[in-house]
């Protein structure tokens, strides 16, 4: 399969820090290989409903929101989280776009979960704490997310921001950011498993 990024924005702001750090990464990619970048914030997905138990669950209408962004998921080699750290975890826009898979592990026809395992998630972000730790809870976030689904973890890129165009300013983030697509990511693993 050739290798295909979906990179999901997750801020409410558009050419946030996140997005600026995430787009000189993107810059190093080769140009045969296809990028989607779609805004959750421009094209919002509606609140999520668990309906696990209560309901069958249905493909969600082509050319709806959530239609769009399975099929850009589904299609993806690659899925790239943009998420500026927002009270030490992702955004709203981010979490709801994780619970939506929820969904999709139910979708009849689709087998999401079977399909993603073996893909990459890639995470970045930016911050305003200088001490990267305070994002740990993001990293996990993504990471066991990845574990659950069987997929490969290419890890966080972080970069130091508070106002618009600060990460640029950010030497360790941009020198960070001509390498983060480089090479083959681990598969995720929980916390607990052993080596």
């Amino acid at each position: 399969m050739t290798r295909r990024f979906l990179f999901v924005l997750g801020s409410s702001r558009s050419d946030g820090n996140s997005e600026l750090l995430a787009r000189r990464a993107a810059e190093q990619l080769p140009d045969d290989i296809e990028q989607q970048w779609f805004n959750l914030a421009e094209q919002p997905l509606p609140d999520f409903v668990d309906l696990r138990r209560d309901s069958d669950h249905v493909r969600a209408p082509a050319g709806t929101v959530p239609g769009l962004l399975l099929d850009a998921t589904l299609a993806a080699t690659d899925i790239v989280i943009v998420s500026p750290l927002y009270w030490y975890s992702v955004s709203s826009h981010v979490k709801r776009y994780l619970d939506y898979w929820s969904g999709w592990l139910r979708t009849p026809g689709i087998d999401f979960k079977a399909t993603m395992a073996g893909r990459t998630l890639w995470g970045v972000t930016a911050l305003a704490h200088e001490e990267f730790e305070v994002a740990d809870p993001l990293v996990g976030t993504l990471n066991n997310s990845a574990a659950y689904m069987g997929m490969r973890f290419g890890g966080v890129l972080l970069g130091n921001g508070s106002r618009r165009g600060d990460v640029l300013n950010d030497a360790e983030a941009l020198a960070g950011a001509k390498t983060f697509f480089a090479g083959e990511a681990p598969l995720a693993r929980f916390p607990y498993e052993s080596d």
